[in-house]
């Protein structure tokens, strides 16, 4: 099984049941080192504003979200939703486990 980080839009339920097929049971966690910023990417019907997260360094700057146990290929799933715009990355939170999250593709 495999940790994911979900800071945005994979905390959504109906997002969930579209790309999982279940709601997650996930756990409050914390990511150190890392802020929110906000992409924008060209959809069918003009630009949207995504969250992005970008790696600081800097031990102030922490994100909450929730870490979700999922299966390889439900992380698979994933990789495809978040699309060409984002990269998968490891993460070391804040509770020491490591997990994957998503991260600006550059």
């Amino acid at each position: 099984m495999e940790k994911l980080f979900a800071y945005g839009s994979l905390q959504n339920e109906d997002i969930q049941k579209d790309l999982f097929g279940r709601i997650l049971e996930g756990t409050p966690q914390t990511l150190i080192g890392y802020v929110v910023k906000e992409i924008q990417i060209e959809e069918e019907f003009g630009l949207v504003h995504y969250p992005i997260i970008v790696e600081t360094h800097k031990p102030e700057d922490t994100i909450n979200g929730i870490v979700y146990t999922i299966s390889p290929q439900e992380l698979r799933q994933t990789d495809l939703y978040e699309g060409l715009h984002y990269r998968r990355v490891e993460v070391h939170l804040e509770s020491n486990q490591k997990a994957w999250a998503y991260s600006a593709a550059i």
